[in-house]
């Protein structure tokens, strides 16, 4: 009889991630953050530029985040330097957290058939290019595999009123995750994408009539609650531990069961 203990699934004692995105305490990407870091993950993170440090740096500051850098990934090169980092610090990642999405207010807020070329490019090129120029980059770091997770919302598959440019975007986002899934399977590297329900951040700020969906969420969800942060942490961290190491590939949803609904 094997006398041995049986492995601690959910600890993350040892692994190394990076969070892309963090912007204030009410972050997804916070929530994230601190769940990886309850579990004894180190972390290094990125908030969008100078002016965002001082709100990230106050959710950094508490955790194992051994740097914390600008990186608009809009920007050519500023996502190149962020894994540049990695490879001298650490040699290695394990898991990766993409929480990062934008739209031009005039595209965001006009009907999608009218949305400019532009907009449509740089809503793409943030919100769903970066993240698979994030996996590109993680591959080589992760010889012994690991986890890529991105951020997505139900606007994705379902018309939800006011999300306009971001429902298309976040589609294409989620159609590249189950693509680099089955690209990256092969070298152990799982990819999924978390998609929570309708959370009061800033981001979400930008989307017009923003309290609405609060209130049908809290109304029409079978929890009859609100997703949080913590949350969304609490997922992330499970998707990256070794109690989901034959899941990848999966758009899951953390809405309170909002999703079923017709």
């Amino acid at each position: 009889m094997n006398s041995a203990a049986p492995p601690r699934l959910f600890s993350l004692q040892g692994r190394r991630g990076l969070v892309l995105g963090i912007a204030n305490e009410e972050s997804i990407a916070t929530g994230c953050a601190r769940a990886f870091a309850a579990c004894g993950a180190t972390l290094g993170a990125t908030c969008l530029n100078e002016k965002a440090r001082p709100f990230a740096a106050a959710v950094t500051s508490a955790l194992p985040c051994e740097f914390l850098v600008p990186c608009d990934v809009h920007q050519p090169g500023a996502l190149e330097s962020v894994f540049a980092e990695i490879q001298q610090r650490w040699g290695r990642l394990d898991f990766l957290l993409h929480s990062i999405a934008f739209a031009p207010a005039p595209d965001l807020h006009g009907r999608v058939i009218d949305s400019s070329a532009e907009g449509f490019a740089l809503a793409m090129d943030i919100s769903c290019h970066s993240f698979l120029r994030a996996c590109r980059l993680a591959a080589p770091l992760m010889p012994q595999g690991g986890t890529l997770l991105s951020v997505t919302y139900l606007g994705s598959e379902r018309v939800v009123p006011n999300y306009n440019i971001m429902g298309p975007v976040k589609a294409a986002l989620e159609s590249a995750v189950r693509y680099a899934a089955a690209e990256l399977g092969p070298q152990g590297i799982r990819v999924h994408a978390i998609s929570p329900g309708p959370i009061a951040t800033r981001a979400a700020g930008g989307i017009a009539h923003f309290d609405n969906l609060l209130t049908a969420a809290m109304r029409e969800s079978p929890a009859r609650r609100l997703a949080t942060i913590e949350d969304c942490g609490g997922l992330a961290a499970f998707l990256v531990s070794d109690a989901a190491q034959m899941l990848t590939g999966t758009i899951i949803p953390v809405d309170g069961g909002q999703h079923l609904l017709a």
